[in-house]
């Protein structure tokens, strides 16, 4: 948050100066100064009350027995998007609008663990519930500002504000906190503030369009694995439309888009108990590393440019590949050290 304060009041200085500068009585000037200020404040301001007058009605709160969070209204059939995380291993779920009224039933179409994104649909859509209008992803830049609307900590309806830091980053889930441990690429990232409870929720622009739903926080170590302030990543929109409308077509998710060695593998150690690369345990017949020549026992230590460690740096050096895409693996057979061309399967 601080950052965003800094440039505010730097521009604020900076009009300020040039009022200061411009010709004229100086009194004139103070008086455009002053009467200039409150108008941007003001429209900003009214900016901010519509989008939240269009959007938290397509906005929920959902209770599972294990915790809270969040979800948004996909269409007018009653299916809502959410977190996998949100969902968990539960069937049924009670759902209440982020504007208040009783908690109806909803039940789980399905979720994708790998994307952390499932779909619920509810039993009888309560009145003012609306589908959200969902934009363009690829237009998502730097320095936009976004409002997150959600249930953090259980408040239901509970906006904050932010802009948009940066996009395309991959960011891999942890399991502590009943994360999915999903290795996610093109995240939005966000200062909009992201508490527990905001999971599943909406990202939203100031055309009162969906761009992402908020998933989860940075953690700081030096914080005592706390959430880092002001770093938050979000689903984006175009994912989260891919995924959604697959579930609901079939049921499940028939293209995930996402690439993989279609191999089972775990994490290895060096002689001094570092991570060392990931060795095969499996590779699955007819799957992309056995069609190359990989097989178990194989240890893979680089995938491209990427150097491979652990099982989360394999799936991170293959979150901004797509299937069919031919890349370099290289691996330890024994005390060889050996390459093969890979063409990338599919999860």
């Amino acid at each position: 948050m601080r950052r965003l304060l800094l440039p505010l009041a730097a521009g604020a200085c900076a009009l300020a100066l040039a009022g200061g500068c411009a010709p004229g009585p100086a009194p004139r000037a103070e008086r455009s100064t002053q009467a200039a200020a409150p108008l941007v404040s003001n429209e900003l301001q009214d900016d901010y009350r519509a989008v939240i007058r269009d959007v938290l009605p397509s906005v929920v709160q959902i209770d599972a027995s294990e915790g809270l969070g969040s979800g948004v209204v996909y269409d007018d059939k009653g299916h809502i998007v959410t977190n996998a995380h949100v969902v968990g291993r539960e069937k049924t779920f009670r759902v209440t609008a982020a504007t208040g009224g009783q908690p109806v039933t909803a039940r789980l179409v399905a979720a994708y663990p790998q994307q952390d994104l499932a779909v619920i649909r509810l039993d009888k859509a309560p009145q003012g519930l609306k589908a959200a209008r969902f934009g363009d992803s690829s237009k998502v830049d730097m320095g936009q500002i976004v409002l997150a609307m959600g249930s953090p900590l259980g408040l239901s309806g509970s906006v904050t504000q932010g802009i948009v830091s940066a996009t395309g980053r991959t960011v891999s889930e942890g399991r502590r906190g009943g994360g999915t441990g999903a290795t996610i690429a093109n995240m939005v990232q966000t200062s909009a503030a992201i508490n527990p409870g905001n999971s599943g929720g909406a990202l939203v622009n100031l055309d009162s369009e969906v761009i992402g739903i908020p998933t989860l926080a940075a953690t700081d170590p030096e914080l005592g694995g706390g959430s880092a302030p002001g770093i938050g990543f979000a689903i984006p929109a175009s994912m989260v439309r891919t995924v959604a409308d697959q579930i609901i077509r079939t049921g499940r998710v028939t293209d995930s888009g996402r690439a993989a060695l279609n191999i089972t593998g775990r994490t290895v150690l060096d002689d001094d108990y570092r991570p060392a690369g990931v060795a095969i345990v499996e590779a699955a017949a007819g799957g992309a590393a056995a069609k190359a020549g990989l097989r178990a026992g194989d240890v893979i230590t680089r995938v491209g440019d990427d150097p491979v460690t652990t099982i989360t740096s394999l799936a991170e050096a293959l979150a901004d590949r797509k299937p069919g895409d031919k890349v370099t693996v290289v691996f330890t057979r024994g005390t060889r050290q050996e390459r093969a061309e890979v063409t990338l399967g599919e999860i």
